[in-house]
């Protein structure tokens, strides 16, 4: 008897928790026939011709409960889809003014409070606020300064559903910076006077709630405290922060809260938070063995785990063959350099605060580097170009390092060492946009490979200082905007918010959970060109500049990592999974054949371990599901006798026997294409012999 892909696809599937997907020909019966009465609905994916997803079976024991899972994943994935600051302005003002109202609040609840900033944030808002110590009127005794409690939080959010309920407007109103200075020390609000110093336009614009506060505010903001929907706005939780980010400067307390258009919202919102928490990438990673960050080598350090570094591996060696594919060219730069490359970037100017500090090697001076793209520039620079030559495309996983505050670290998120997917390339202006396009369809290949399919874009333009000329920018931005109508694919626009070199594209990959993260980019640069004097022959004779491209996909593998840890729930796709089948021996006399079968899978290129053996069969696969392996192999002396394999899925349990050569056949495939839920080739199973 012999079944087709589809058990391995069930196999793999159930294996890895997701829905089985399968091709269904127009002039083949195989899926009816195989799947009896299962209905079949057709799922509607631009990356396919025809996909058919399995909804619910009542067929053989294979198929039944990965149907059905797979019918429970695609509703959980029906949820919701949150509003976005970018894409809702209401929203913003919403969220815009319930951070006034707060303030209000705090300070009508705890009247020494004195505020600093409360900007929108991306779900929702937050507050600083200093609590000075205070003296007992009565005993006179010094009162430590103030810590917020969960119970102070009910208290103020009580407080700001009364400023809702009383309807207050919202004023807007344009004054002198002398009278801005005069009000703000009538009010004692020290940090306030701070602000209005780096406030370099006038007039200066003061938003009101009614006659009752005021904020030093650009906006915008609804029209009155009524249209706050109490019921949508929760305040989550308070933590540390230091003015202006600065650890000399006084400790402020941070209230971090979020606001929705409708209750609705709001619990979709919390769902998404409770399922964050299952899926933080810090539990997981220590969980899984993947990686660590040892504080005794200092914070934001990554230290890579056997388990993690082979999923790190696969990761690196994709990107490599796929740019190398697109006619990338893979290069290498060292990791320091003279501080006089720095100066020549402008990076010294620019970023000294996010750099660490110089090192002196033989009376020069030498920076660690937080960027690669200077080195680029003197490899371009190393010999004369000529128009015939371009374009060049240089990638390189260039580890750079980057001073941030220890309050800022954050797991893989944020470090301190990271290691940039960068590539750099360097073409003619009429080459710019083709190059773009190359670009983008390239992003697109490799976000999908990893299971992000849902994107929202953003072009970025011309702000007010930058260095080229209008017609260069004007080129530049015409090229990106060109490129995407080229593509067909839909995005916003920024105005004013490119960089001061450059126009560029921003792109956000969605998660799981309806999260969005900022990861690739696009950037055109006419600064680096012009300050590393680069230059290339035109067909004229003349010598001419080069339009410089910078574009990242990952961003950084670090917290790429991170973000893919959590968009699976440590649930990795088969091809990226450290290890993809573990054999478990029953007992000792077959430990020589898995041996023999595992170098046989690891010679193919496959990840295949043997489990040591002193444990109890339930313990051994108990362990292994834990590890989220996601394929099992039982073997015991009738397997190796007959050549098989008793497969087992970490999700649906045993599967029966398959000749191992077969097996492994099909696994490799599945590992080259990383295509186990969709294209799946036959796999003889091994019918049980008569008694």
């Amino acid at each position: 008897m012999k079944f087709g892909g589809h058990v391995m696809a069930s196999i793999l599937a159930a294996a890895c928790g997701r829905s089985v997907l399968a091709f269904v020909p127009s002039s083949s019966r195989l899926v009816a026939k195989q799947l009896n009465s299962a209905t079949v609905k057709s799922v509607s994916d631009a990356r396919f011709h025809s996909v058919a997803t399995i909804s619910n079976a009542s067929s053989t024991r294979l198929f039944s409960a990965v149907a059905e899972k797979g019918a429970a994943a695609a509703a959980e994935e029906e949820e919701e889809d949150l509003p976005t600051n970018e894409s809702d302005i209401d929203l913003l003002k919403l969220r815009h003014t319930s951070a006034h109202v707060m303030a209000m609040a705090v300070q009508q609840t705890f009247p020494e409070a004195q505020t600093t900033i409360g900007p929108w944030i991306d779900n929702g808002f937050y507050y600083d606020f200093y609590f000075p110590e205070t003296t007992d009127e009565e005993t006179g005794e010094v009162v430590p300064s103030r810590k917020l409690s969960d119970q102070d939080l009910k208290k103020v959010k009580k407080a700001m559903d009364k400023i809702i309920s009383k309807n207050y407007p919202i004023t807007r109103e344009e004054v002198s910076r002398e009278e801005a200075k005069r009000r703000i020390e009538e009010i004692g609000e020290p940090f306030k006077l701070e602000i209005l110093d780096s406030i370099k336009t006038e007039p200066i614009t003061i938003y009101g709630i009614g006659e009752e506060w005021w904020d030093l505010c650009a906006g915008p903001h609804v029209e009155s405290t009524g249209q706050l929907p109490k019921k949508a706005i929760a305040l989550q939780s308070v933590a540390g922060a230091y003015w202006r980010g600065d650890e000399k400067r006084e400790m402020l307390q941070r209230i971090y809260a979020t606001a929705w258009k409708d209750p609705k919202q709001l619990k979709a919102y919390k769902k998404r938070m409770e399922e964050a928490k299952k899926r933080d990438h810090r539990v997981l990673g220590k969980k899984l063995d993947l990686f660590s960050i040892q504080e005794d080598a200092g914070g934001g350090l990554v230290f890579w785990h056997p388990k993690g570094s082979t999923v790190r591996r696969k990761i690196e060696d994709f990107w490599k063959e796929e740019h190398i594919e697109k006619g990338y060219d893979i290069v290498y730069t060292p990791h320091i350099a003279n501080l006089d490359l720095w100066k020549t970037s402008g990076h010294f100017d620019f970023y000294a605060e996010g750099m660490f500090d110089q090192m002196d090697v033989e009376n020069e001076v030498y920076q660690i580097k937080p960027m690669n793209c200077p080195f680029h520039c003197l490899m371009y620079k190393d010999s004369i170009r000529s128009y015939r030559d371009l374009p060049f495309r240089w990638g390189e996983l260039g580890t750079v390092y980057r001073y941030e505050r220890s309050g800022t670290l954050h797991g893989l998120m944020r470090v301190r060492g990271f290691t940039q997917d960068d590539a750099h390339i360097f073409c003619l202006p009429e080459q710019l946009q083709s190059e773009i396009v190359d670009v983008l369809e390239l992003t697109k290949t490799i976000l999908t490979r990893f299971g992000f399919n849902k994107y929202e874009l953003m072009v970025s333009t011309r702000p007010e200082k930058s260095v080229g000329s209008d017609q260069i920018w004007d080129d530049a931005t015409a090229a990106l905007v060109g490129a995407l109508d080229e593509l067909g694919w839909e995005y916003g626009t920024d105005e004013g918010g490119g960089a001061f070199y450059g126009p560029k594209i921003d792109l956000k990959i969605k998660d799981a959970i309806g999260r969005t993260w900022q990861c690739s980019t696009v950037q055109c640069d006419f600064n680096l060109p012009e300050r590393f004097d680069l230059e290339y022959v035109s067909a004229e004779g003349t010598k001419e500049r080069p339009i410089m491209v910078h574009r990242a996909i990952f961003g950084s593998l670090e917290r790429f990592f991170g973000i893919l840890i959590e968009n699976c729930a440590g649930e990795l796709p088969f091809w990226l999974t450290p290890t993809q089948m573990k054999l478990l021996p029953v007992t000792d006399s077959v430990q020589d054949y898995c041996k023999e079968v595992a170098a046989k899978a690891n010679k193919m290129g496959l990840r295949v371990e043997v489990d040591r053996g002193n444990e109890r069969l339930a313990k051994q696969i108990r362990n292994a599901e834990q590890g989220r392996i996601p394929v099992m192999a039982v073997v015991g002396v009738k397997e190796m006798e007959q050549g098989t394999l008793a497969v087992r899925s970490r999700k649906e349990g045993d599967l029966g026997s398959f000749d191992v050569d077969d097996l492994l056949a099909e696994l490799k495939r599945c590992d080259d294409v990383a295509e186990e839920m969709t294209k799946m080739g036959e796999v003889p199973k091994k019918e049980e012999e008569e008694n």
